[in-house]
Protein backbone atom coordinates (compact mmCIF):
# COMPACT_ATOMS: atom_id res chain seq x y z
CA UNK A 1 0.00 0.00 0.00
CA UNK A 2 2.65 2.60 0.55
CA UNK A 3 4.87 1.68 -1.98
CA UNK A 4 1.67 2.29 -4.45
CA UNK A 5 1.35 5.78 -2.39
CA UNK A 6 4.79 6.47 -3.34
CA UNK A 7 4.57 5.80 -6.73
CA UNK A 8 1.10 7.58 -7.37
CA UNK A 9 3.29 10.74 -5.54
CA UNK A 10 5.83 10.32 -7.93
CA UNK A 11 4.28 9.95 -10.99
CA UNK A 12 1.72 13.63 -10.02
CA UNK A 13 5.44 15.50 -9.52
CA UNK A 14 6.40 14.30 -12.64
CA UNK A 15 3.16 15.34 -14.26
CA UNK A 16 3.45 18.85 -12.59
CA UNK A 17 7.14 19.20 -13.45
CA UNK A 18 6.58 18.59 -16.98
CA UNK A 19 4.35 20.79 -17.31
CA UNK A 20 5.30 24.03 -15.25
CA UNK A 21 4.85 27.35 -16.31
CA UNK A 22 8.60 29.10 -16.96
CA UNK A 23 7.97 33.04 -16.94
CA UNK A 24 11.12 34.61 -18.22
CA UNK A 25 11.29 38.26 -17.70
CA UNK A 26 14.51 40.34 -18.39
CA UNK A 27 17.34 37.35 -17.29
CA UNK A 28 16.04 35.39 -20.17
CA UNK A 29 17.59 32.43 -18.00
CA UNK A 30 15.13 29.66 -18.51
CA UNK A 31 17.05 27.27 -19.05
CA UNK A 32 18.39 26.84 -15.48
CA UNK A 33 18.14 23.19 -14.01
CA UNK A 34 16.57 21.73 -17.62
CA UNK A 35 13.73 22.83 -19.05
CA UNK A 36 11.36 19.90 -19.77
CA UNK A 37 9.18 18.78 -22.78
CA UNK A 38 5.93 20.51 -22.61
CA UNK A 39 6.69 23.28 -20.30
CA UNK A 40 4.94 26.45 -20.73
CA UNK A 41 7.59 29.43 -22.03
CA UNK A 42 6.86 33.02 -21.06
CA UNK A 43 9.09 36.09 -23.13
CA UNK A 44 7.99 39.22 -21.68
CA UNK A 45 9.98 42.88 -21.35
CA UNK A 46 13.62 43.04 -22.15
CA UNK A 47 16.00 39.69 -22.42
CA UNK A 48 19.61 39.91 -21.32
CA UNK A 49 20.60 36.57 -20.86
CA UNK A 50 20.41 33.49 -23.74
CA UNK A 51 17.34 31.85 -24.20
CA UNK A 52 16.76 28.88 -25.83
CA UNK A 53 13.00 28.01 -27.14
CA UNK A 54 12.71 24.70 -27.24
CA UNK A 55 10.84 22.42 -29.75
CA UNK A 56 8.61 20.70 -27.15
CA UNK A 57 7.69 23.69 -25.39
CA UNK A 58 4.83 25.78 -24.96
CA UNK A 59 6.66 29.42 -26.40
CA UNK A 60 4.86 32.38 -25.79
CA UNK A 61 5.67 35.95 -26.53
CA UNK A 62 4.03 38.90 -24.21
CA UNK A 63 4.26 41.90 -24.92
CA UNK A 64 7.37 43.24 -26.89
CA UNK A 65 9.82 41.30 -26.08
CA UNK A 66 13.32 42.71 -26.72
CA UNK A 67 16.43 40.50 -27.28
CA UNK A 68 19.01 43.25 -26.28
CA UNK A 69 22.70 43.76 -27.25
CA UNK A 70 25.09 40.86 -26.47
CA UNK A 71 21.90 38.40 -25.98
CA UNK A 72 20.83 35.37 -28.36
CA UNK A 73 17.58 34.12 -28.72
CA UNK A 74 17.92 30.49 -30.06
CA UNK A 75 14.93 28.47 -31.53
CA UNK A 76 15.04 24.97 -32.15
CA UNK A 77 13.93 23.55 -35.35
CA UNK A 78 10.38 22.27 -34.95
CA UNK A 79 9.69 25.04 -32.34
CA UNK A 80 6.39 27.39 -32.78
CA UNK A 81 6.44 30.52 -30.46
CA UNK A 82 3.30 31.93 -30.56
CA UNK A 83 2.37 36.18 -29.61
CA UNK A 84 0.07 36.67 -27.21
CA UNK A 85 -3.13 38.02 -28.84
CA UNK A 86 -5.38 38.75 -26.29
CA UNK A 87 -6.05 42.03 -24.45
CA UNK A 88 -4.09 45.49 -25.73
CA UNK A 89 -0.72 44.44 -25.04
CA UNK A 90 -0.10 43.58 -28.36
CA UNK A 91 3.04 41.04 -28.93
CA UNK A 92 5.93 41.57 -30.94
CA UNK A 93 9.52 40.44 -31.15
CA UNK A 94 12.57 42.94 -31.28
CA UNK A 95 15.85 42.16 -31.85
CA UNK A 96 18.20 45.08 -31.26
CA UNK A 97 21.46 45.85 -32.21
CA UNK A 98 24.48 44.01 -31.63
CA UNK A 99 21.54 41.08 -30.46
CA UNK A 100 21.02 37.91 -32.36
CA UNK A 101 18.32 35.52 -33.53
CA UNK A 102 19.33 31.75 -34.78
CA UNK A 103 16.60 29.97 -35.77
CA UNK A 104 17.04 27.86 -38.01
CA UNK A 105 14.60 25.30 -39.06
CA UNK A 106 14.53 22.44 -41.29
CA UNK A 107 12.32 21.54 -44.79
CA UNK A 108 10.83 18.56 -42.79
CA UNK A 109 10.77 20.76 -39.34
CA UNK A 110 10.18 24.55 -40.09
CA UNK A 111 10.12 27.04 -36.92
CA UNK A 112 6.72 28.63 -37.00
CA UNK A 113 5.82 32.35 -35.51
CA UNK A 114 1.85 32.29 -35.15
CA UNK A 115 -0.92 33.76 -33.27
CA UNK A 116 -1.78 32.30 -29.85
CA UNK A 117 -5.29 32.46 -30.68
CA UNK A 118 -7.15 29.12 -31.15
CA UNK A 119 -8.74 30.96 -34.26
CA UNK A 120 -6.15 33.36 -35.76
CA UNK A 121 -7.08 36.14 -37.62
CA UNK A 122 -4.65 38.90 -39.59
CA UNK A 123 -2.74 41.14 -37.03
CA UNK A 124 -3.60 39.33 -33.80
CA UNK A 125 0.44 40.01 -33.03
CA UNK A 126 3.12 42.58 -34.18
CA UNK A 127 5.73 40.05 -35.93
CA UNK A 128 9.42 40.17 -35.81
CA UNK A 129 11.95 42.97 -35.64
CA UNK A 130 15.24 43.28 -36.46
CA UNK A 131 17.50 45.73 -36.16
CA UNK A 132 21.48 46.04 -37.00
CA UNK A 133 23.84 48.22 -37.49
CA UNK A 134 24.30 49.07 -41.31
CA UNK A 135 23.79 51.66 -43.22
CA UNK A 136 20.27 54.04 -43.22
CA UNK A 137 19.76 57.37 -45.05
CA UNK A 138 18.05 58.44 -41.84
CA UNK A 139 18.65 60.49 -39.04
CA UNK A 140 16.75 60.94 -35.69
CA UNK A 141 16.55 63.48 -33.60
CA UNK A 142 15.78 62.12 -30.26
CA UNK A 143 17.98 60.21 -27.26
CA UNK A 144 20.57 58.11 -29.34
CA UNK A 145 20.37 59.57 -32.78
CA UNK A 146 21.93 61.65 -34.87
CA UNK A 147 22.39 60.71 -38.89
CA UNK A 148 22.69 57.07 -39.87
CA UNK A 149 19.90 56.03 -36.94
CA UNK A 150 16.59 55.38 -37.48
CA UNK A 151 13.64 55.30 -35.17
CA UNK A 152 11.77 52.00 -36.20
CA UNK A 153 8.21 52.49 -36.91
CA UNK A 154 5.44 50.82 -34.73
CA UNK A 155 6.14 52.33 -31.34
CA UNK A 156 8.43 49.96 -30.35
CA UNK A 157 11.28 52.28 -29.19
CA UNK A 158 11.79 52.66 -25.42
CA UNK A 159 13.70 54.76 -22.77
CA UNK A 160 16.54 52.64 -23.83
CA UNK A 161 16.53 53.05 -27.16
CA UNK A 162 16.06 49.18 -27.70
CA UNK A 163 13.76 50.66 -31.29
CA UNK A 164 16.81 52.26 -32.91
CA UNK A 165 18.14 50.95 -35.80
CA UNK A 166 21.58 51.64 -38.05
CA UNK A 167 25.28 52.11 -37.10
CA UNK A 168 25.32 56.36 -37.18
CA UNK A 169 28.54 57.85 -38.32
CA UNK A 170 30.51 54.19 -37.98
CA UNK A 171 28.20 52.17 -39.96
CA UNK A 172 28.56 47.98 -40.01
CA UNK A 173 27.17 46.84 -43.39
CA UNK A 174 28.66 43.31 -42.89
CA UNK A 175 26.89 43.32 -39.59
CA UNK A 176 25.37 40.19 -37.97
CA UNK A 177 21.93 39.72 -36.46
CA UNK A 178 21.47 35.80 -36.59
CA UNK A 179 19.78 33.83 -38.69
CA UNK A 180 15.98 33.26 -39.93
CA UNK A 181 16.14 29.95 -42.23
CA UNK A 182 12.83 27.40 -42.45
CA UNK A 183 11.02 29.57 -40.72
CA UNK A 184 7.00 30.94 -41.08
CA UNK A 185 5.62 34.20 -39.95
CA UNK A 186 1.90 33.81 -39.56
CA UNK A 187 -1.01 35.97 -38.70
CA UNK A 188 1.41 39.29 -37.48
CA UNK A 189 1.23 42.48 -38.51
CA UNK A 190 0.11 45.85 -36.09
CA UNK A 191 -1.11 49.16 -37.14
CA UNK A 192 0.02 51.29 -33.99
CA UNK A 193 -0.92 54.72 -35.63
CA UNK A 194 -1.77 55.20 -39.46
CA UNK A 195 1.28 54.51 -41.56
CA UNK A 196 3.91 53.50 -38.68
CA UNK A 197 3.17 49.92 -38.26
CA UNK A 198 4.74 46.52 -37.27
CA UNK A 199 5.20 44.57 -40.29
CA UNK A 200 5.57 40.72 -40.21
CA UNK A 201 9.46 40.76 -40.95
CA UNK A 202 10.56 44.15 -40.35
CA UNK A 203 14.55 44.16 -41.20
CA UNK A 204 16.06 47.94 -40.30
CA UNK A 205 19.67 48.16 -41.26
CA UNK A 206 20.43 44.80 -41.18
CA UNK A 207 23.89 44.23 -42.31
CA UNK A 208 24.88 41.40 -45.06
CA UNK A 209 26.47 38.69 -42.38
CA UNK A 210 23.02 37.84 -41.54
CA UNK A 211 21.19 34.71 -43.00
CA UNK A 212 17.81 35.51 -44.38
CA UNK A 213 15.90 32.44 -46.83
CA UNK A 214 13.06 30.45 -47.23
CA UNK A 215 10.95 32.32 -44.97
CA UNK A 216 6.94 32.68 -45.14
CA UNK A 217 4.87 35.13 -44.14
CA UNK A 218 1.18 34.46 -43.97
CA UNK A 219 -1.43 36.25 -43.64
CA UNK A 220 0.29 39.87 -43.16
CA UNK A 221 -2.21 42.49 -41.49
CA UNK A 222 0.44 44.92 -43.00
CA UNK A 223 3.82 44.95 -45.36
CA UNK A 224 5.40 41.00 -45.08
CA UNK A 225 8.74 42.02 -45.36
CA UNK A 226 9.73 45.66 -45.42
CA UNK A 227 13.71 47.07 -45.40
CA UNK A 228 14.44 50.16 -44.04
CA UNK A 229 18.72 50.41 -45.19
CA UNK A 230 20.90 47.73 -44.52
CA UNK A 231 22.72 45.36 -46.71
CA UNK A 232 21.37 42.08 -45.89
CA UNK A 233 20.70 39.55 -48.40
CA UNK A 234 17.75 37.08 -48.87
CA UNK A 235 17.05 33.83 -50.71
CA UNK A 236 13.45 32.08 -50.85
CA UNK A 237 10.77 34.14 -49.58
CA UNK A 238 7.14 34.40 -50.12
CA UNK A 239 4.48 36.44 -48.86
CA UNK A 240 1.04 34.99 -49.17
CA UNK A 241 -1.88 36.90 -48.85
CA UNK A 242 -0.71 40.06 -47.60
CA UNK A 243 -2.92 42.83 -46.95
CA UNK A 244 -0.74 45.84 -47.77
CA UNK A 245 2.75 45.27 -49.61
CA UNK A 246 4.72 41.97 -50.28
CA UNK A 247 8.72 43.50 -50.60
CA UNK A 248 8.93 46.80 -49.06
CA UNK A 249 12.04 48.80 -49.41
CA UNK A 250 13.12 52.32 -48.18
CA UNK A 251 15.69 54.35 -46.80
CA UNK A 252 18.56 52.95 -48.76
CA UNK A 253 18.19 49.24 -48.88
CA UNK A 254 21.10 48.04 -50.76
CA UNK A 255 20.76 44.16 -51.08
CA UNK A 256 19.83 41.35 -52.95
CA UNK A 257 16.65 39.33 -53.04
CA UNK A 258 16.14 36.33 -55.42
CA UNK A 259 13.96 33.83 -55.70
CA UNK A 260 10.45 34.90 -53.91
CA UNK A 261 7.01 34.13 -54.10
CA UNK A 262 4.24 36.66 -54.30
CA UNK A 263 0.77 35.54 -53.73
CA UNK A 264 -2.15 38.37 -53.58
CA UNK A 265 -5.49 37.30 -52.85
CA UNK A 266 -8.62 39.44 -54.68
CA UNK A 267 -10.15 40.42 -51.67
CA UNK A 268 -7.35 41.61 -49.47
CA UNK A 269 -5.75 45.12 -49.92
CA UNK A 270 -5.56 47.51 -47.91
CA UNK A 271 -6.80 51.89 -47.69
CA UNK A 272 -3.16 53.21 -48.46
CA UNK A 273 -2.96 50.97 -52.08
CA UNK A 274 -1.53 47.62 -52.23
CA UNK A 275 1.54 46.25 -54.45
CA UNK A 276 3.90 43.75 -54.38
CA UNK A 277 6.70 46.06 -54.09
CA UNK A 278 6.85 49.57 -53.27
CA UNK A 279 9.73 51.06 -52.89
CA UNK A 280 11.59 55.10 -51.73
CA UNK A 281 14.49 56.17 -51.51
CA UNK A 282 12.81 58.20 -48.21
CA UNK A 283 9.32 59.68 -47.65
CA UNK A 284 10.30 62.90 -49.36
CA UNK A 285 12.05 61.46 -52.54
CA UNK A 286 15.25 63.50 -51.93
CA UNK A 287 18.64 62.87 -53.08
CA UNK A 288 20.24 61.19 -49.96
CA UNK A 289 22.84 58.52 -49.09
CA UNK A 290 22.49 55.65 -49.19
CA UNK A 291 20.61 55.20 -52.07
CA UNK A 292 17.76 52.63 -52.25
CA UNK A 293 19.20 50.40 -54.86
CA UNK A 294 18.45 46.52 -53.84
CA UNK A 295 18.22 44.17 -56.76
CA UNK A 296 15.56 41.81 -56.61
CA UNK A 297 15.88 39.19 -58.84
CA UNK A 298 13.43 35.76 -60.14
CA UNK A 299 10.48 37.03 -58.37
CA UNK A 300 6.89 35.65 -59.13
CA UNK A 301 4.27 37.41 -58.58
CA UNK A 302 0.80 36.82 -58.62
CA UNK A 303 -1.82 39.77 -58.04
CA UNK A 304 -5.54 39.62 -57.78
CA UNK A 305 -6.64 39.61 -61.05
CA UNK A 306 -7.75 35.84 -62.75
CA UNK A 307 -8.70 37.45 -65.98
CA UNK A 308 -8.67 40.92 -67.31
CA UNK A 309 -12.87 41.33 -66.62
CA UNK A 310 -12.16 40.65 -63.03
CA UNK A 311 -11.92 43.40 -60.72
CA UNK A 312 -10.94 42.70 -57.06
CA UNK A 313 -10.40 45.11 -54.15
CA UNK A 314 -10.65 48.78 -55.76
CA UNK A 315 -7.54 49.31 -53.45
CA UNK A 316 -5.04 47.15 -55.71
CA UNK A 317 -2.50 49.48 -57.73
CA UNK A 318 0.66 47.90 -59.08
CA UNK A 319 2.69 44.46 -58.82
CA UNK A 320 5.68 47.34 -58.96
CA UNK A 321 5.38 50.77 -57.38
CA UNK A 322 8.86 52.38 -57.88
CA UNK A 323 8.68 55.56 -56.55
CA UNK A 324 10.44 58.82 -54.43
CA UNK A 325 13.71 58.90 -56.12
CA UNK A 326 14.25 55.11 -55.47
CA UNK A 327 16.71 52.94 -57.81
CA UNK A 328 15.91 48.79 -56.90
CA UNK A 329 16.49 46.57 -60.25
CA UNK A 330 14.04 43.88 -60.57
CA UNK A 331 15.58 41.24 -62.78
CA UNK A 332 14.39 37.67 -64.68
CA UNK A 333 11.14 38.14 -62.66
CA UNK A 334 6.91 37.50 -63.69
CA UNK A 335 4.21 40.25 -63.01
CA UNK A 336 0.63 38.66 -63.69
CA UNK A 337 -3.00 39.77 -63.04
CA UNK A 338 -2.30 43.11 -61.78
CA UNK A 339 -4.52 46.09 -62.18
CA UNK A 340 -0.83 47.50 -63.49
CA UNK A 341 2.14 45.63 -63.64
CA UNK A 342 4.79 48.52 -63.17
CA UNK A 343 4.60 51.95 -62.41
CA UNK A 344 7.57 54.12 -62.25
CA UNK A 345 5.87 57.12 -60.09
CA UNK A 346 7.89 60.52 -60.20
CA UNK A 347 5.32 62.77 -58.04
CA UNK A 348 7.21 63.03 -55.05
CA UNK A 349 10.70 64.66 -55.43
CA UNK A 350 13.44 63.97 -57.60
CA UNK A 351 11.89 62.50 -60.34
CA UNK A 352 12.12 58.34 -60.24
CA UNK A 353 12.78 58.57 -64.00
CA UNK A 354 16.45 60.23 -63.57
CA UNK A 355 17.52 56.95 -62.02
CA UNK A 356 16.41 55.49 -65.50
CA UNK A 357 18.16 57.54 -67.36
CA UNK A 358 21.43 57.19 -65.54
CA UNK A 359 21.37 53.35 -65.80
CA UNK A 360 20.80 52.83 -62.19
CA UNK A 361 17.12 51.42 -62.04
CA UNK A 362 16.92 48.39 -64.31
CA UNK A 363 14.15 46.29 -65.66
CA UNK A 364 15.10 42.92 -67.33
CA UNK A 365 14.01 40.10 -68.36
CA UNK A 366 10.76 41.04 -67.03
CA UNK A 367 7.10 39.31 -68.12
CA UNK A 368 4.26 41.25 -67.36
CA UNK A 369 0.72 39.05 -68.17
CA UNK A 370 -2.36 39.71 -67.71
CA UNK A 371 -2.14 43.21 -66.42
CA UNK A 372 -5.07 45.94 -67.29
CA UNK A 373 -2.49 48.48 -67.71
CA UNK A 374 0.86 46.94 -68.45
CA UNK A 375 3.09 49.92 -67.73
CA UNK A 376 3.01 53.43 -66.26
CA UNK A 377 3.93 56.68 -65.29
CA UNK A 378 3.02 59.24 -62.76
CA UNK A 379 4.24 62.77 -62.88
CA UNK A 380 3.29 64.77 -60.30
CA UNK A 381 2.16 68.52 -60.36
CA UNK A 382 4.75 69.70 -58.25
CA UNK A 383 7.42 67.13 -58.85
CA UNK A 384 11.20 66.75 -60.79
CA UNK A 385 9.54 67.51 -64.40
CA UNK A 386 11.93 65.39 -67.07
CA UNK A 387 9.50 65.26 -70.23
CA UNK A 388 8.62 61.47 -69.37
CA UNK A 389 5.27 59.72 -70.20
CA UNK A 390 3.32 56.57 -70.09
CA UNK A 391 4.31 56.37 -73.35
CA UNK A 392 7.95 57.00 -73.08
CA UNK A 393 8.21 54.75 -69.75
CA UNK A 394 6.47 51.77 -71.97
CA UNK A 395 8.62 52.48 -74.86
CA UNK A 396 11.74 52.10 -72.53
CA UNK A 397 10.21 48.85 -71.07
CA UNK A 398 9.97 47.56 -74.40
CA UNK A 399 13.72 48.28 -75.64
CA UNK A 400 14.87 44.77 -77.28
CA UNK A 401 18.40 44.28 -75.20
CA UNK A 402 16.13 44.77 -71.92
CA UNK A 403 13.90 41.79 -72.98
CA UNK A 404 11.14 42.47 -71.26
CA UNK A 405 7.79 41.17 -72.78
CA UNK A 406 4.27 42.62 -72.24
CA UNK A 407 1.64 38.95 -72.66
CA UNK A 408 -2.06 40.28 -72.72
CA UNK A 409 -3.47 36.87 -70.47
CA UNK A 410 -2.12 35.31 -67.59
CA UNK A 411 -3.13 31.78 -68.91
CA UNK A 412 -1.16 28.92 -69.10
CA UNK A 413 2.07 30.72 -67.45
CA UNK A 414 1.94 28.60 -64.20
CA UNK A 415 -0.32 25.73 -63.34
CA UNK A 416 -2.94 27.19 -60.85
CA UNK A 417 -1.85 30.16 -59.31
CA UNK A 418 -5.19 31.97 -58.73
CA UNK A 419 -6.76 28.47 -57.53
CA UNK A 420 -7.23 29.92 -53.37
CA UNK A 421 -8.11 26.21 -52.19
CA UNK A 422 -5.05 24.07 -53.96
CA UNK A 423 -2.73 26.31 -55.76
CA UNK A 424 0.05 25.13 -57.88
CA UNK A 425 2.88 27.53 -58.69
CA UNK A 426 4.86 25.10 -60.90
CA UNK A 427 5.29 26.86 -64.29
CA UNK A 428 2.57 25.17 -66.73
CA UNK A 429 3.16 23.21 -69.99
CA UNK A 430 4.40 24.70 -72.76
CA UNK A 431 4.85 28.35 -70.72
CA UNK A 432 8.60 26.51 -70.01
CA UNK A 433 9.32 28.31 -73.22
CA UNK A 434 8.36 31.40 -71.77
CA UNK A 435 9.86 31.31 -68.61
CA UNK A 436 13.25 29.51 -69.31
CA UNK A 437 16.48 30.70 -71.29
CA UNK A 438 15.77 28.38 -74.60
CA UNK A 439 14.68 29.77 -78.10
CA UNK A 440 10.93 29.71 -78.92
CA UNK A 441 10.03 27.53 -81.37
CA UNK A 442 8.78 29.55 -84.72
CA UNK A 443 10.01 33.08 -82.23
CA UNK A 444 12.64 35.81 -83.29
CA UNK A 445 15.61 35.30 -80.89
CA UNK A 446 15.04 38.64 -80.05
CA UNK A 447 12.11 38.08 -77.53
CA UNK A 448 13.98 35.45 -75.70
CA UNK A 449 14.52 35.54 -72.03
CA UNK A 450 18.02 35.11 -71.14
CA UNK A 451 20.06 36.31 -67.95
CA UNK A 452 20.08 40.15 -67.50
CA UNK A 453 23.68 40.11 -68.47
CA UNK A 454 24.44 43.91 -66.52
CA UNK A 455 27.93 44.30 -65.51
CA UNK A 456 26.68 45.99 -62.25
CA UNK A 457 24.20 43.15 -61.15
CA UNK A 458 26.94 40.46 -62.24
CA UNK A 459 29.26 41.38 -59.89
CA UNK A 460 26.59 40.44 -56.62
CA UNK A 461 27.73 37.58 -55.96
CA UNK A 462 24.68 36.81 -54.35
CA UNK A 463 22.65 36.26 -56.68
CA UNK A 464 23.09 32.99 -58.80
CA UNK A 465 22.61 32.71 -62.81
CA UNK A 466 19.87 31.09 -63.65
CA UNK A 467 18.25 29.60 -66.90
CA UNK A 468 14.57 30.61 -65.99
CA UNK A 469 12.73 33.73 -64.78
CA UNK A 470 10.11 33.93 -62.16
CA UNK A 471 10.75 32.43 -58.47
CA UNK A 472 10.06 28.25 -59.82
CA UNK A 473 11.58 26.39 -62.25
CA UNK A 474 10.03 24.30 -64.34
CA UNK A 475 12.50 21.48 -63.31
CA UNK A 476 15.45 20.65 -61.09
CA UNK A 477 16.42 21.83 -57.66
CA UNK A 478 14.62 25.38 -58.32
CA UNK A 479 11.10 23.51 -59.12
CA UNK A 480 10.31 22.60 -55.58
CA UNK A 481 11.64 24.74 -52.79
CA UNK A 482 8.53 26.26 -52.32
CA UNK A 483 6.95 23.30 -50.62
CA UNK A 484 7.47 20.79 -47.81
CA UNK A 485 7.63 23.53 -45.11
CA UNK A 486 5.55 25.94 -46.30
CA UNK A 487 1.60 26.42 -45.63
CA UNK A 488 -0.90 27.12 -47.91
CA UNK A 489 -4.99 26.55 -48.02
CA UNK A 490 -4.15 23.21 -49.43
CA UNK A 491 -1.87 21.63 -46.70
Amino acid sequence: MKRAMLLATFFAIAIMIGCRKIEVDGTGNNNGGGNTTGSTVVLSGRITKDVTLKKGDDNMLSGIVYITNGVTLTVEAGATVKGDYKGGNVAALVITRGARIEAKGTQDEPIVFTSSSPDPRSGDWGGIVICGKASINTEFTGTGGGKGIMEVEGGINNAEGDGLAGGGATPDDADNSGTLQYVRIEYAGYAYQPDKEVNSLTMAAVGSGTTIDHVQVTYAKDDAFEWFGGTVNCKYLIAYKTQDDDFDSDNGYSGNVQFGLIVRDSLIADISKSESFESDNNSAGADVAPQTKAVFSNITSVGPLATLSNTGNSNYLAGAQIRRNSSISIINSVFIGWPTGILIDASTGRATDRNITAGTLKIGGVVVAGCKTPVSYTKGSNSDVTGATAESITDWFNTPELKNRIITGADNLYTRPFDYSNPDFVPFGNSSSVLVNKPVSGSNPATVYTYFDDPAIKERSFITEVDFIGAIAPAGENAGWHKGWTRFNNN
